[in-house]
């Protein structure tokens, strides 16, 4: 008889005890040329990331010149008084930087990305685009012209569509937030080099703006350092600019966008909400993840795993504007695409989840479940520089104090079931969410009609 092989196993690893982690505080200072800067040394990052916020809100936008921060944004990294446009790409490249840009409600933005070893370089790159941007006439045609080659596309795609049809529904024209972000066609086309350079020196300022620093910082005297790169660029002081209030008509109603022939139907449900001023955010964070912040919230288990009618429904709530008093807002959303024929079904359905959520509450489960999602795995959100620089970045843009993420952990684990159901019952209610459905109005029209969630209008795609 053979004699049967033995194997010898090696004892299975067990978990070590786990190590207390805090999102980190960052050391706050001011430069001489009033530039605000928030650093903060993590060792082991070497890629250094660095946010720059500018107090160049979109409401700021000229009339008849929506896109003009967009504009200037993506112009940041088109050359400056030293480096023409490609000579510019040419020198991030050399030290393995990017440089990005984007404009929204609160501001603009500008992120670098950078080796440690190379900070000095990218910072002086930064600096220069921010001191003296070239905003040269054909860099600037060419943006524009790029921008308006964008809008067909955005219009095709459904998502895109939704959220801009929302943002008409619910907020007054004469609101910047009732328009899209990046402009129109016919707002874009009226961009010239002299109105980016105009919308740049009437807005950006060191005195208005702050700069985050995350990475490892070993070795580098960033005083010095940031002295000759960023606290050499100058500009006068301003006055804060004062803030309109956030007004919105959340009267419960649904608007088709007509898409003849759409083999699917984009859905968009939303209203405005308080905003991570008020004492509700943390539950209403927690309450609407269980509602359907991930695969196994309640939307997602009945309209994708029961019934079939989708690849994934999620509910969320973003931030639109904060202000020092309090008084901004946020928008709360569900937002996911079924199959045409399903698609009064599936909303018959949706609504039946939130009446039972507001009817049953959550269960203990459910709500472990989501502290566990979002706390537990916190310490993996934040393992890159960038993502630590951009969570100091929004608390910045947000006017929440330094310590407001650390806070907001705490405040999620703390909270229990009940509050958490009562935040996203208020969050969601079921007679104030205005409904956008993108797909083909002759077969969806009638039955969302007979649901009765609210007036019914078609609108042209166009």
């Amino acid at each position: 008889m053979t004699e049967l092989a033995t194997m010898d196993f090696h004892p299975q690893p067990q978990a070590g005890e786990a190590k207390p982690w805090a999102f980190p505080a960052p050391e706050r200072g001011t430069l001489d040329n009033g530039l605000t800067v928030l650093r903060c040394h993590r060792p082991g990052q070497q890629v250094v990331a660095v946010e720059v916020l500018l107090a160049a809100p979109l409401e700021a936008e000229p009339a008849g010149l929506d896109g003009v921060a967009t504009i200037m944004a993506r112009a940041y990294s088109e050359g400056t008084d030293k480096h023409s446009a490609e000579e510019f790409a040419a020198e991030l490249e050399r030290c393995g930087a990017t440089l990005d840009a984007h404009a929204d409600h609160p501001g603009v933005r500008l992120s670098l990305e950078v080796p440690a070893s190379r900070l000095p370089k990218g910072l002086g790159l930064l600096a220069d685009a921010l001191r003296a941007p070239a905003f040269a006439d054909s860099e600037v045609e060419r943006l524009v012209r790029n921008r308006l080659d964008e809008i067909p596309h955005e219009l095709a795609n459904p998502s895109r569509r939704a959220a801009k049809e929302l943002a008409k529904e619910l907020f007054p024209a004469s609101a910047r937030m009732s328009r899209p972000r990046q402009g129109t066609e016919e707002t874009v086309t009226g961009i010239d080099s002299a109105a980016v350079r105009a919308f740049h020196e009437k807005h950006v300022r060191p005195a208005t703006a702050t700069a985050v620093i995350v990475g490892d910082l070993t070795g580098v005297d960033l005083d010095e350092l940031l002295g000759d790169t960023l606290g050499a660029w100058t500009g006068s002081a301003a006055q804060p600019r004062p803030v309109p209030p956030v007004v919105a008509d959340d009267t419960g109603r649904v608007v088709i966008v007509d898409r003849p022939g759409a083999v699917q139907t984009q859905l968009l449900l939303g209203r405005i909400g308080p905003d991570r001023h008020d004492r509700v955010w943390p539950a209403q964070v927690l309450g609407t993840y269980c509602l359907g912040g991930t695969l196994t919230s309640r939307l997602d288990r009945v309209l994708r795993e029961e019934k079939g009618y989708t690849y994934g429904v999620r509910s969320f709530g973003q931030v639109l504007r904060s202000t020092p008093d309090g008084t901004g807002a946020a928008m709360l959303a569900i937002s996911g695409s079924v199959d045409t024929p399903n698609t009064g079904p599936a909303l018959d359905d949706l609504w039946k989840v939130l009446r039972t959520l507001a009817a049953e509450g959550l269960t203990d489960a459910e709500r472990d479940v989501a502290v566990q999602n979002l706390v537990g795995v916190a310490p993996l959100k934040f393992e890159t520089a960038a993502a630590v620089a951009g969570t100091l970045a929004d608390q910045v843009e947000q006017h929440l104090p330094d310590h407001y993420q650390a806070d907001l952990y705490r405040q999620l684990a703390a909270t229990g079931t009940v509050e958490a159901t009562a935040a996203v019952v208020n969050a969601f209610p079921v007679d104030r969410l205005v409904t956008v459905l993108v797909g083909d109005a002759a077969q969806i029209k009638a039955p969302v009609e007979a649901l009765g969630i609210g007036e019914v209008t078609v609108v042209s795609a166009e």
